[in-house]
């Protein structure tokens, strides 16, 4: 089982939800007050099939600081993909992520930037801080995919959203800075 926030009432979920849970439940709150947070909480939903595909992630802002290819992130480096908590992925079906097998359920992502390509680590751990990302950690990845990225505007606050939605895939956009990195997702 699960806790989720739901404004301020905690609800409780099981790992493979229903397509109506999906689409009324919020993102996982580590601590503290997602609406206090410098990087706000933010989300994501795709109707993929009829059932409802959610990510939940924080979207940091760049404030002038070139932090994907430099510092804090150089490239070939793992990054929790966003603020916070992990940047987490709740599907009601069997699918792939970036080409990772995985089961209907709830998972956490993070990512290695590369300057054209991204790899994509899909993790058996959601409710978890975003950092550090160590043995403990990937101890639980599921597997990992790669994502092309391509040069993108600048983008000041990151974010993640669902396009080309079709009956059995969909693609999951992060932009942020110049990047855009697109990662399939597919129900099998």
């Amino acid at each position: 089982m699960r806790n989720w926030i739901f404004g301020a009432v905690a609800l409780v979920s099981v790992v493979a939800m229903s397509p109506a849970a999906l689409d009324a439940q919020n993102c996982w709150v580590r601590r503290g007050n997602p609406a206090d947070r410098p990087s706000p909480l933010d989300s994501a939903v795709v109707s993929i099939g009829g059932d409802m595909v959610k990510v939940c992630y924080g979207a940091p802002s760049a404030n002038n600081r070139m932090l994907v290819g430099g510092d804090p992130h150089p490239f070939g480096q793992p990054w929790r993909t966003g603020a916070n908590e992990a940047t987490s992925i709740h599907l009601p079906f069997a699918a792939t992520v970036a080409g990772v097998e995985v089961d209907a359920g709830s998972y956490s992502l993070y990512t290695v930037p590369g300057e054209d390509s991204w790899e994509i680590f899909v993790n058996g751990t959601v409710e978890r801080w975003g950092i550090p990302i160590n043995d403990a950690v990937t101890a639980q990845n599921v597997g990992s995919g790669s994502a092309p990225a391509f040069d993108n505007e600048h983008t000041e606050r990151m974010t993640m959203s669902f396009e080309n939605a079709m009956a059995g895939s969909a693609t999951l956009v992060l932009r942020w800075e110049g990047y855009r990195v697109e990662i399939p997702v597919m129900r099998r």
